[in-house]
């Protein structure tokens, strides 16, 4: 028996604009999926999801499950048809898309898997077959969900274009930081999400370059003020982030409503994180007090939400 573990995550600047290789800044959360993994058991693949969220998350992406659990074995070189498997998934973090739970259960898999063969996979064995799974999920990963979900913490990424290495660093803050994760309750496709965008900047060349250099200046402010730890900059940059990635059509009527209900409940700044179309949003809400002003907030309207840390 195999067991292994994979972080949720927040993107908190960059998302889709890191796909095309900007930077983005991104945190592992206090919350994590928890893999079992069973070899011999019978001649089926035999999933057991027994994690919560949102209603419909599992059944949505059967398929694309099935696709990443065969890139993971074509990957790690096992030949599994026929012979029996049994994959377990629990832990703290619910499915809702945003959250990074794709990634989360992709590094949780392939550790146990590697546990259960004796692969002794190193975190950067680990992270190289979770991105490849990714693949199944989103089409064009950028990286960062997978690396997030692999080492933990808050890191600046960069995605090497050119197929080299990802350019990866820690970012060291003064403390943690409160922050509220709301769930749209709409189940994202982020495969097309991200197709979307990319199609959408081949059309429009001109608007999109002039947004995405927007995206990449404020990246490199946000980290300026993150490590400066000067929050109510960090916040206001979260809203202009938020700006763009409305621009690039990857919001919807909920996550609106839920990046209002945080604002005008004192949220410092309030986002879309991950693929948008649906999935999560994130406040910044530093102080335990502030942070359940705005959760209440948003549970009052039947929101799901997640009170939980960055630079953890």
């Amino acid at each position: 028996m195999g067991k292994g573990s994979g972080f949720g995550k927040v993107i908190l600047f960059g998302e889709h604009f890191v796909v095309h290789g900007l930077p983005g800044i991104a945190s592992a959360v206090g919350l994590a999926t928890d893999a079992i993994v069973k070899k011999g058991i019978g001649t089926e693949l035999i999933v057991k999801d027994e994690r919560k969220g949102t209603e419909g998350y599992s059944a949505s992406k059967r398929e694309q499950q099935k696709e990443s659990f065969q890139r993971m074995f074509d990957m790690m070189g096992l030949d599994w048809k026929g012979k029996g498997f049994e994959i377990w998934l629990g832990g703290d973090l619910p499915i809702m898309s945003g959250i990074g739970a794709s990634a989360a259960s992709s590094v949780a898999i392939a550790r146990a898997v590697s546990e259960e063969f004796g692969l002794d996979y190193n975190d950067e064995k680990i992270n190289a077959v979770a991105y490849e799974m990714e693949k199944a999920f989103a089409g064009n990963p950028s990286g960062i969900d997978n690396t997030v979900a692999t080492y933990g913490g808050l890191i600046w990424y960069k995605r090497n274009m050119a197929g080299g290495q990802n350019l990866m660093e820690p970012i060291k803050i003064k403390q943690p930081v409160e922050i509220v994760m709301g769930n749209s309750g709409v189940v994202a496709d982020t495969k097309k999400m991200v197709e979307g965008v990319a199609e959408r900047k081949k059309q429009f060349p001109e608007k999109y370059g002039a947004i995405f250099k927007k995206a990449e200046e404020l990246a490199f402010d946000a980290r300026k003020a993150l490590e400066a730890f000067n929050l109510n900059t960090v916040g206001k940059l979260m809203d202009d982030n938020h700006a763009l990635l409305r621009e690039i059509e990857v919001s919807c009527p909920e996550l609106e409503e839920l990046v209002k209900i945080a604002k005008e409940n004192g949220a410092l700044g309030a986002k879309i994180t991950g693929g948008g179309g649906g999935g999560g949003m994130v406040a910044l809400t530093p102080g335990k007090e502030l942070q359940e002003e705005v959760a209440s907030a948003m549970e009052e309207k039947g929101f799901q939400v997640l009170r939980t840390r960055i630079g953890v």
